[in-house]
């Protein structure tokens, strides 16, 4: 029987470039999937990390969608079509750093958020591990960069608590302006907001985001803070609904309000879950996620077990007998289980 011709095969479609969709800039692309600041991709280029094709890229290359882009032989999906950023809210409790390396293996707000596809959490601005309030996460680098970078000069206000009341020569010193080791700093405005006993709470706003800074001016004084917390980034307050551990994520039309305040075009909202939706603007407690490296261990290899100091030898056995562990042929003497033992192999 003669074999059926076979059929033509389909022709696939062209990974040529579209006219109709010209190179963008690759450190546009590279921020706008969140992987930092277009000035923080320009120096990622720099670096040679990444590759266009299977060759280095240059500061300055434009790519297209038929492109492969990789950083460090992982494969980059960039948004050629922009998609509306996400921005989370997080109030921070004391204890947590902002660091997703840390050598300590301390608590980190990044355990803490979901996992996003196609980019990464950027955290706008830090706190450090004694002040709580008001943390932004977003996935877009560039929003994140008009947040933080010191000549938009956003204003950040903070609830502190003293021991001891500010005199009128205090108030006047932190407003005009303290030297510091990094620099001359102030206050932009004080706000008394009272107190009991020897703790007084007062409020501050500031447009810069040293390290330390607010702490630090009052140190200067001879004052020691108590108690830190921020309350607002530009024009985000902290919700009085967000408790204390608690994030929750912006609606879109108040991301698309973040974006027009910070000059910033806005594209169009991604597709999401009915159940998504619903989760969008409501307050939720985040749930830990173990690093890798703190999750793993070698097998066998209890939490609080001694180690030998001899190479090679092994550690000493933690089990315990168990009493009621079922032995089979318990009850049979060994002639019984032998005669068995042989009729199962067929020689009985």
């Amino acid at each position: 029987m003669a074999r059926p011709f076979k059929k033509a095969p389909t022709s696939r479609p062209s990974r040529a470039s579209s006219p109709d969709q010209p190179p963008q800039r690759l450190h546009k692309l590279l921020a706008l999937a969140g992987l930092g600041s277009r000035r923080d991709m320009e120096e990622l280029i720099a670096s040679g990390r990444i590759t266009i094709n299977g060759e280095v890229a240059q500061v300055g290359a434009g790519v297209t969608p038929n492109d492969v882009v990789k950083l460090d032989r992982r494969i980059l999906h960039l948004p050629f079509e922009a998609e509306l950023p996400r921005v989370l809210l997080y109030h921070k409790p004391e204890g947590e750093i902002v660091s997703q390396d840390d050598p300590e293996k301390r608590a980190t707000v990044f355990d803490k958020l979901p996992r996003v596809r196609g980019g990464r959490w950027v955290a706008i601005g830090r706190l450090d591990i004694n002040t709580s309030g008001l943390l932004i996460f977003t996935t877009s680098g560039e929003l994140a960069n008009h947040f933080m970078h010191p000549r938009y000069e956003v204003e950040r206000e903070y609830a502190v608590r003293l021991m001891g009341e500010l005199t009128e020569g205090q108030l006047l010193q932190l407003t005009q302006g303290v030297e510091l080791e990094d620099g001359m700093a102030q206050f932009d405005s004080i706000q008394d907001k009272g107190g009991e006993g020897a703790n007084h709470w007062y409020e501050v706003m500031l447009r810069e985001g040293r390290n330390r800074e607010v702490r630090r001016l009052f140190e200067a004084l001879g004052l020691m803070v108590s108690r830190l917390m921020r309350i607002r980034f530009g024009p985000v307050n902290l919700p009085a609904r967000l408790k204390r551990g608690q994030m929750l994520e912006l609606p879109p039309k108040e991301v698309a309000g973040l974006l027009e305040w910070a000059g910033l075009a806005v594209p169009r909202a991604p597709q999401r879950t009915q159940k998504e939706k619903e989760s969008l603007g409501k307050t939720f407690t985040p749930k830990e996620r173990k690093p890798e490296s703190r999750a793993k261990r070698p097998l066998g290899d209890a939490p609080n077990a001694p180690r030998s100091s001899t190479p090679g030898a092994r550690a000493p056995s933690t089990k315990t007998p168990t009493a009621k562990r079922r032995i089979r042929g318990d009850g049979m003497t060994p002639p019984v289980q032998q005669r068995r033992s042989d009729r199962n192999r067929g020689r009985g």
